[in-house]
């Protein structure tokens, strides 16, 4: 099931997506955070649902909002990671020719910078000239522990969603480490809505990022350098997942610093992620 967060008449709502339909059945019981479905051991049981309404008429909200950051993962793609490498913005590069880590470089975004679909990206021109886009599968963890194998790491999953890691490529060269190029406010749209980890393979989902239209990025989550089981193992041997957290999972090659000369964002861009299996959230630079 695909299950979205909507505000209606300035309510908060869960509501169940049919994608093909384009319609979502809001529930009218007051449902209005998505772990409240994680703990119930059916999770249809605690909604309920209203009749279809057009999702064009609907106001998105973050599917889920995590209580604390965001896991991001970067250079989890080998040919992205040979573009960033090779870029000149990498500022932790062991040189031109070291394109893969040894281990996930882990790093993180606060939920302030979550943005629903449709909604605007900030430019930020007063601290930024280098706005760019990363089309990200998110991993969205339903159960709390740590895993040890790949079962155990599944077993965690409650569902997925988009995310785009919106990054102030100056930023993030200037001070090093990402957190500052990575989390400024409107720096994470994520959505439209979850999939539940029963209705797809991650493993095997195509992935398309368009600006303006143009095709930009693509590729299968089959080719993650470390792959979704090794990120929650690497997460979880020290920080106790919770349900709600977010795993962004990397993105692949095409951003706009991989282009000669780089092709960042400006106002006026439409960003389009699309996933198989999940759907599309798109957003545009304000």
């Amino acid at each position: 099931m695909k299950i979205g967060l909507f505000e209606d008449g300035g309510v908060r709502r869960l509501g169940l997506v049919d994608a093909e339909a384009g319609t979502a059945r809001l529930d009218t019981g007051g449902a209005a955070d998505v772990r409240l479905l994680m703990a119930a051991r059916d999770p249809m049981s605690v909604l309920k649902l209203g009749p279809p309404r057009a999702l064009a008429e609907l106001t998105f909200l973050p599917p889920v909002t995590p209580a604390r950051n965001i896991f991001c993962v970067g250079k989890n793609y080998a040919e992205h990671a040979k573009e960033f490498n090779q870029s000149g913005f990498d500022a932790t590069s062991k040189g031109r020719d070291a394109n893969i880590d040894e281990f996930a470089a882990i790093f993180t975004k606060p939920p302030s910078s979550m943005i629903p679909h449709g909604a605007a990206i900030a430019s930020h021109p007063n601290v930024t000239r280098q706005l760019d886009y990363e089309a990200e599968l998110a991993v969205v963890i339903g159960k709390e522990g740590r895993a040890s194998g790949r079962a155990d790491a599944y077993a965690m999953v409650w569902g997925y969603t988009i995310v785009n890691d919106v990054t102030a490529r100056d930023l993030q060269q200037a001070h090093r480490q990402w957190f500052m190029g990575k989390s400024l406010d409107t720096f994470c749209p994520i959505g439209p809505w979850i999939t539940t980890a029963d209705e797809i393979d991650a493993e095997k989902l195509d992935l398309e990022c368009r600006v303006n239209g143009e095709l930009r990025q693509k590729a299968r989550t089959s080719d993650l350098i470390f792959d979704i089981p090794a990120l929650i193992r690497t997460i979880s041997a020290g920080i106790r997942l919770q349900p709600g957290d977010v795993i962004a999972t990397g993105t692949p090659s095409g951003v706009g610093i991989g282009f000669d000369p780089p092709r960042f964002l400006k106002p006026g861009d439409v960003v389009e992620i699309s996933i198989s299996g999940i759907g599309t959230l798109r957003n545009t630079v304000a």
